[in-house]
């Protein structure tokens, strides 16, 4: 039986996961920002099969209720088997342009409160020996564009950090895979236009669990991403400022 916490459980990405998972019978504790949301979702869990289903509410910018948080995970499921980290949130680039204040909000969700929860919960699965920390990055990390910078230098601070942090976990046997989708069609990008590139949360949930699975350490999703945005890390600045991306 997997034990798994996942942090950011009503988004929609990290509810198919949590589907997969319950499926399997796994021990699952949620972690969300709505208390009705996150209490709905893990009702559900149940019915589909999981073993142990617990969860709670927290705002994740709440840097210090982190440590009570992870306790009360490690209690309920007796230590974690992965921990998948999938909060996080889209505001409008142009709104950021325009507001300081908005524009460190989104860093502060998307980039710093991912780098306190992980900063903690990385001694806990070196202590252990063994685990997965499964946390989701975007492609928009991979080079700022002028349609979303802020969100994407909030991603390239969660990548590079993950990339550190794997290599100092390796030797404790410890999983660290960063997850970049592509767009994705969620609640979080309704008012976006959709287009051919875009994928399901429930494909993505697939791929994450394949990359866990798999002991990978990074994964696009859907993997056509990877050689894509192989091309758009390689064009010249003095091309790339000139084009719309």
């Amino acid at each position: 039986m997997r034990k798994i916490l996942i942090i950011g459980a009503t988004s929609a990405i990290a509810e198919a996961s949590a589907r997969v998972w319950a499926n399997r019978g796994a021990a699952l504790y949620l972690v969300g920002r709505d208390p009705a949301r996150v209490a709905a979702i893990a009702a559900d869990l149940r019915i589909r099969g999981a073993a142990i289903v617990a969860h709670e509410a927290q705002d994740l910018n709440d840097f210090a209720a982190h440590e009570a948080m992870l306790d009360r995970a490690a209690l309920a499921l007796g230590g974690f088997d992965i921990v998948l980290i999938a909060h996080g949130r889209l505001e409008d680039q142009r709104a950021c342009e325009e507001s300081v204040d908005l524009a460190m909000q989104e860093i502060r969700i998307n980039a710093l409160s991912v780098v306190a929860v992980c900063t903690r919960i990385a001694p806990r699965l070196s202590a252990q020996g063994g685990g997965t920390l499964a946390v989701l990055s975007s492609i928009a990390g991979d080079r700022g564009r002028r349609s979303n910078y802020v969100y994407g230098s909030a991603k390239a601070l969660v990548s590079a950090y993950l990339s550190g942090l794997r290599q100092r976990l390796h030797s404790s046997g410890v999983q660290v895979l960063t997850i970049k989708p592509g767009p994705v069609d969620t609640p979080m990008t309704a008012a976006l236009r959709k287009g051919p590139l875009w994928a399901s949360p429930q494909s993505v949930a697939a791929g994450i669990v394949r990359g866990i699975e798999r002991r990978r350490d990074v994964i696009y999703l859907p993997g056509f991403w990877r050689p894509i945005m192989w091309i758009v890390r390689g064009i010249p600045e003095g091309l790339f400022k000139r084009i719309r991306l």
